[in-house]
């Protein structure tokens, strides 16, 4: 099995990597694993290296929904199938056998709904976007906004990209702070790791997080959870990251010539800070 990773942007990402391996290594597969470092080109190159060393499936995460046509077609053509992981791309169905992940639409909608609540259908939002053309940003922009056009008192008065890192996410913030100050009263963050970094940012500026600026973030990785018992963040969308077992049991279907689902969903939920104690030392992510 090939395999082409984005890179190591998030504490999500790196438990998904640790799945893919994991399973992998328990189920005597072997994994020709491959590292994009954040480049859609360093993907490209991969996807076509596996075409030459033949493999039987090669699994994808794509950093970024569009410009994936000509490798997946050259991957049909040598008769390689492509399971999509985590991320969509935007290219015709018949290129790819099937996409194994979250509904990012439904995990933006989810967002809204429970900012909704926490805020009482009043606030001026930041938004904290994730890699811009990711299928997760584009979808968790739209999912939350669809939700908002029934919320008038809701307002979003700054969006900007963090690209999924903490180090982003703080200078983003901080940048907001600069422009709005004290007018922001919640942000909504794309993930967990740029809400991590604007946390910082927001304590750096003399306000508190999750008190004076309500915080949503969309992941429910570790880092979250222990901000929620620390009352800095209000609530964790989750997308869960540990989908080894679900890819090696759709690409073992593949080589057999089983049918398989052109989406199959992984299974989440949402956490808030009263959860958070009793269920931090059950996440491995």
């Amino acid at each position: 099995i090939g395999y082409s990773q984005i890179g190591a942007e998030s504490e999500w990402r790196a438990a998904n990597t640790i799945s893919i391996k994991e399973t992998a290594e328990k189920l005597g597969v072997e994994l020709r694993f491959m590292d994009a470092q954040q480049k859609q080109e360093n993907q490209i190159e991969a996807v076509r290296k596996l075409i030459i060393q033949k493999v039987d499936v090669i699994g994808l995460s794509p950093i970024v929904e569009t410009g994936w046509e000509e490798v997946f077609r050259e991957a049909k053509d040598a008769g390689i199938p492509i399971i999509l992981v985590d991320r969509r791309a935007a290219v015709p169905q018949d290129l790819y056998v099937s996409y194994l992940g979250s509904d990012f639409l439904e995990e933006g909608r989810n967002a809204a709904r429970v900012m909704a609540k926490l805020v009482e259908g009043q606030a001026n939002i930041v938004e904290l976007v994730g890699t811009i053309d990711s299928a997760p940003a584009n979808d968790r922009f739209t999912g939350f906004r669809e939700i908002l056009k029934d919320y008038p008192g809701m307002q979003i008065i700054a969006s900007q990209s963090g690209d999924f890192t903490r180090a982003r996410g703080k200078e983003v913030m901080a940048g907001f702070l600069q422009t709005y100050g004290n007018t922001i009263t919640a942000l909504y963050a794309h993930n967990d790791d740029m809400a991590l970094g604007a946390i910082q940012a927001i304590e750096e500026y003399g306000l508190k997080p999750g008190v004076d600026i309500t915080i949503v973030s969309v992941d429910a990785a570790r880092g979250a959870f222990e901000a929620m018992i620390a009352g800095k963040l209000n609530a964790t969308v989750e997308c869960n990251p540990l989908l080894g077992p679900q890819f090696f049991e759709l690409a073992l279907k593949v080589v057999n010539g089983e049918t398989i689902p052109k989406w199959v969903p992984s299974i989440e939920t949402i956490f808030f800070p009263e959860d958070a104690i009793e269920i931090l030392p059950t996440r491995t992510y």
